[in-house]
């Protein structure tokens, strides 16, 4: 089961390909960053950056609202995952959200 739940969160990360030009540009120019509970955030706001975040985020809800239902467990616990894979699979240099709701470069 936990190698399933695993390969789904990729599967999930996989998923964003459509946004990952952009999102990868906006993530080395660091004017986003992967927060705590699986979702993007602006570290640098702008109406740009604020409408990928937003595009970002409502595709990655989706997704994590189909594996919760899926495998029937809670929407938090879908995106606690993505959020530490994508924590982990984040770039040095790029910025993470610490626990105190903070930006830092990893």
């Amino acid at each position: 089961m936990r190698r399933i739940f695993s390969a789904l969160i990729m599967l999930v990360a996989m998923s964003f390909s459509v946004q990952a030009m952009n999102l990868q540009e906006a993530k080395q120019a660091g004017l986003v960053g992967e927060q705590t509970n699986g979702y993007l955030g602006a570290v640098k706001p702008s109406g740009e950056v604020n409408a990928l975040v937003k595009t970002v985020n409502e595709k990655r809800k989706a997704k994590y609202q189909e594996l919760a239902t899926k495998h029937n467990v809670s929407v938090q616990a879908i995106s606690a995952r993505a959020a530490k894979k994508a924590m982990s699979m984040t770039a040095k240099g790029q910025f993470i959200e610490s626990p105190p709701g903070q930006w830092k470069k990893k």
